[in-house]
């Protein structure tokens, strides 16, 4: 259905559109996308999380070894456990920058259109 819908699109296009829309290049990759995010006015708030998620992967790696060294069963829970909570933390604070990956790409998208309507109006 989205194959027919963007057939369409590109068929109302005019030349002027088409070559708008190659001026403004393709949708950035993942790894573009990402990067993007230290930087700009809360770029610092990207650069400590990922701060203290690289710790608690760490703390969560060390744990880890410990566990699997352990020979009591309390002692590997005492390393296990904690390793499990840091490793988990440390996922969701991952997982917390997509959202504004998918942010950054509707922004994009909804520069695009009015760019588009403004060029429309003014021909």
């Amino acid at each position: 259905m989205t194959d027919k819908l963007d057939e369409m699109i590109d068929a109302a296009l005019n030349a002027e559109e088409r070559e708008l829309l190659h001026q403004l290049g393709d949708e950035p990759g993942y790894f573009t996308q990402a990067f993007g995010l230290f930087g700009g006015k809360l770029g610092w708030v990207t650069w400590l999380m990922m701060t203290a998620q690289i710790l608690m992967f760490a703390a969560a790696v060390y744990l880890a070894v410990r566990f699997f060294q352990a020979e009591e069963p309390l002692e590997a829970l005492k390393w296990g456990l904690p390793s499990a909570v840091l490793l988990i933390q440390a996922l969701l604070i991952k997982l917390t920058l997509w959202p504004s990956l998918q942010a950054n790409r509707v922004i994009r998208e909804v520069k695009r259109l009015e760019l588009q309507i403004a060029r429309s109006n003014m021909g």
